[in-house]
């Protein structure tokens, strides 16, 4: 295997990766020899750990770091960032850190279904002319947001804040799926939907709030499975999910037909 030689001030690691034999006659004897030995070439300031800027303002250096700590953001974007404030006008940069401070202390959860809002109850559940006899159970206020993209749904929401994930210690009581329990025992629903991602976290969510609430009376169904099984929910897209909220099925027979996906 051929290297082509690294530029100058690139640091060259060696690294061993362990993988497992190959089963014989399955051909990846070729691929696993290639794999047990690589090459990493990585320019010594790519990673923030190795980046070691002098910074002339320690007023710089505190806002880097602050910027840094957005996701997806590293010390060189975050400089960026930075400086880039620096360059506007103080009005603007006012007007930014006074709309992250109304953020911060008059966003509030609807009462209701958990969605954000700038009041007890939010616009959706505040609106009379949607259909609050159908609620559909989502993971995140993003999801309520891509849903409502499509326009192809007027019922109500409710905003369950994660999933099921044992393994992240995140348990039913984490949710507001109690919340939700009492809502739909309160009376007035006739139907919930399931849409929550087509992971394993989200169908086991799925089929534990189907289990709260089976007995109630009401309808629960899911997202017909036009959303690919893995993907979340927030990267479908427009027409994907539409068609989805449309043609719903009743979460039963997902199971029952021993073929859930």
């Amino acid at each position: 295997m051929q290297v082509a030689p690294a530029p100058f001030g690139t640091k060259i690691q060696l690294i061993s990766l362990w993988v497992p034999a190959p089963v014989p006659g399955s051909g990846g004897l070729k691929k696993n020899n290639y794999l047990r030995s690589a090459l990493r070439l990585r320019p010594w300031c790519e990673t923030g750990r190795e980046m070691n800027l002098n910074y002339s303002s320690k007023l710089l250096e505190n806002a880097v770091a602050e910027f840094a700590r957005l996701p997806g953001i590293g010390p060189k974007t975050a400089l960026r960032m930075v400086l880039f404030m620096l360059r506007q006008e103080p009005e603007d940069v006012y007007r930014f850190s006074d709309a992250l401070l109304q953020l911060k202390d008059g966003i509030k959860y609807c009462e209701c279904c958990h969605n954000l809002s700038d009041t007890a109850r939010c616009a959706i559940c505040g609106d009379a002319g949607r259909d609050h006899s159908t609620v559909c159970v989502v993971e995140s206020i993003r999801d309520v947001m891509s849903i409502e993209n499509t326009m192809q749904y007027r019922g109500v929401y409710h905003v369950l804040g994660g999933v099921i994930s044992p393994i992240d210690g995140v348990g039913p009581g984490d949710l507001t799926i109690g919340d939700l329990e009492r809502r739909v025992q309160a009376g007035g629903v006739r139907e919930v939907i399931l849409a929550l991602s087509t992971t394993m976290e989200g169908d086991m969510t799925n089929f534990y709030i189907y289990r709260k609430i089976k007995d109630s009376g009401v309808i629960v169904s899911t997202l017909a499975r036009g959303v690919a099984v893995g993907d979340e929910l927030e990267y479908a897209d427009q027409l994907t999910l539409g068609r989805s909220i449309v043609h719903r099925t009743p979460f039963e027979d997902t199971f029952q037909s021993g073929n859930p996906a």
